[in-house]
């Protein structure tokens, strides 16, 4: 799975890497840099709709709830663990399936973490050491995701009560990333960036097929501190090399 990752770009280059708009509805609030994105955060995503019937989609950049709620929820806590969609699976499960069909995303990421479990000596527990996974070369990652809209039904008059939140799909692990954690977040290159935010581009086969591993299933791994393993700890610090 994928259950933290490192977006620390600047909204301004994430627009000008995907070709997007920046929008910031009233009432959400501008993901900043992290580097240590946990679910339940707020993320920055791209997507591609149309703001009427028989209008030209727009392909923006905006914020997203990490953890998708389904439409037919009974509350959004449902979405914590609806982080990860299986590629696998993505387009029969009930809970993506229709996301999968006309609203995907791109979640643009640094890097990501795993925990390998050590066994520990005696009658020492086991313990999670935690890696870093990037491209080695500093690029970004586009990570293929869904998003979905559900509106909270107690929402006060006056307030749209709208939660936009979204999933990563994941894939089984290869290369460094396998000896970590078995399952790894896929990602969609650049030349097939238009045809996977296509919101009529529907076709389950056709869209399956763009989905790739990062950097070729060649990532860069190293230990990180054990610090990241708090969510409340944040900054470049979490991403230096550990013993």
């Amino acid at each position: 799975m994928c259950g933290r990752y490192v977006a620390s770009r600047a909204a301004e280059d994430l627009a000008v890497a995907f070709d997007a708009e920046v929008q910031v509805r009233s009432g959400e609030q501008a993901p900043a840099p992290s580097w240590n994105v946990a679910p339940t955060d707020q993320v920055w995503g791209v997507v591609q709709r149309r703001e009427r019937d028989g209008a030209e989609a727009v392909r923006r950049l905006r914020p997203l709830r990490w953890g998708l709620v389904p439409s037919w929820a009974q509350s959004p806590a449902s979405g914590a663990r609806l982080i990860n969609a299986r590629a696998e699976t993505v387009h029969r499960k009930p809970a993506f399936r229709k996301a999968f069909t006309a609203r995907r995303c791109l979640l643009p990421a640094d890097g990501y973490y795993e925990w390998e479990t050590v066994p520990g000596g005696g009658r020492a527990k086991a313990v999670k050491k935690p890696y870093y996974l990037h491209p080695a070369d500093g690029s970004l990652l586009a990570m293929a995701g869904l998003y979905e809209f559900w509106r909270d039904p107690e929402a006060p008059e006056g307030e749209d009560g709208w939660i936009v939140s979204c999933t990563i799909i994941t894939t089984d692990a290869t290369d460094s990333s396998g000896r970590v954690h078995p399952r790894m977040p896929l990602t969609i290159a650049a030349e097939h960036h238009a045809d996977w935010l296509d919101p009529d581009h529907g076709d389950p086969d056709d869209l399956r097929a763009l989905l790739a591993l990062p950097s070729g299933g060649d990532l860069d791994l190293r230990p990180v501190p054990p610090t990241v393993n708090s969510v409340r700890n944040d900054g470049p610090e979490l991403i230096t090399e550990a013993p």
